[in-house]
């Protein structure tokens, strides 16, 4: 066995346009002993594209724990394994974790190879800032779980990104329209493939049209602006807690109904859009 430690290299690779690969990643493909996919069957075409012969073996979700034992064993024998997703940067909404910290864990040498994302690539054409942002990776699938995710992140004063599945997309758009309110948003869609798509407008909007489409295609990025459009209150007034508002003023001697109508003047909403917030609140804290 070698007494050298192998080298982990995390390699982006294009999203759908091929001429977005950089001239480090196919040098580290080419080179390394094995590559390491998120589905050899599209990873394949690309290293064939490209004329790379590489050893080629699976790395996904459903084997990940067992075979990030078998790629760090490979690296302690002082292999070089670059890995893959099946598009952009690898580890991200994608395995990787488990590996990264095996080989850390062992001492082995950690690489990130940069470079497409489809994250990073949707963010900076939205059109919505980009000072501050979180990426919450998939929304839950189901709308109960979902709405309780988005309310736990109603006060966050950044864009919010995240992955979206095409036949959930219309769903998880009106979920985010009465959690969130009206805010502007982006529906990124096929980025950098011949059918990219920048769908602009309010939640409200992006709901009806994508409920309109007969089916939604191609993979999507979410993106939701931080400011709400209706109210014209600033951010830190209107993401304020209309839970914790109520139940001061149900202290003070309101009863539930006029604490609720109480809070919602103060903080500029609807009476509807404090009930629908007030209930995600309570909701997410079961």
């Amino acid at each position: 066995m070698s007494q050298t430690k192998g080298t982990l290299y995390l390699v982006a690779t294009p999203v759908g346009n091929l001429e977005d690969i950089t001239r480090r990643a196919l040098r580290v493909l080419s080179e390394a002993d094995l590559v390491a996919c998120e589905d050899t069957r599209r990873t394949r075409p690309m290293l064939e594209h490209f004329g790379i012969k590489a050893r080629t073996v699976s790395y996904h979700e459903h084997n990940e724990r067992e075979r990030a034992d078998t790629l760090a064993d490979a690296l302690d024998a002082g292999a070089s394994v670059a890995v893959v997703s099946d598009a952009g940067t690898p580890g991200i909404s994608d395995p990787g974790f488990r590996l990264v910290r095996a080989c850390i864990e062992r001492g082995a040498r950690v690489v990130p190879v940069p470079g497409p994302s489809a994250v990073l690539a949707a963010l900076t054409a939205s059109g919505l800032p980009t000072d501050e942002f979180y990426f919450g990776g998939f929304l839950p699938p189901r709308s109960h779980a979902r709405r309780r995710k988005l309310a736990a992140l109603r006060a966050l004063r950044a864009t919010l990104v995240f992955y979206e599945a095409p036949h959930r997309i219309a769903h998880a758009l009106a979920d985010a329209r009465a959690i969130l309110g009206e805010r502007e948003a982006v529906v990124a869609r096929e980025l950098t493939k011949l059918h990219e798509e920048f769908a602009r407008g309010r939640l409200s909007e992006l709901a009806a049209r994508f409920s309109a489409e007969q089916a939604a295609r191609g993979e999507m990025v979410l993106l939701i602006d931080r400011d709400e459009v209706e109210g014209g209150a600033d951010k830190a007034e209107t993401a304020a807690s209309v839970a914790e508002r109520v139940a001061a003023l149900e202290a003070e001697g309101l009863d539930p109904r006029s604490a609720l109508k109480r809070a919602a003047r103060e903080l500029k909403l609807t009476r509807d859009e404090a009930y629908r917030r007030l209930t995600a609140e309570r909701q997410s804290k079961r």
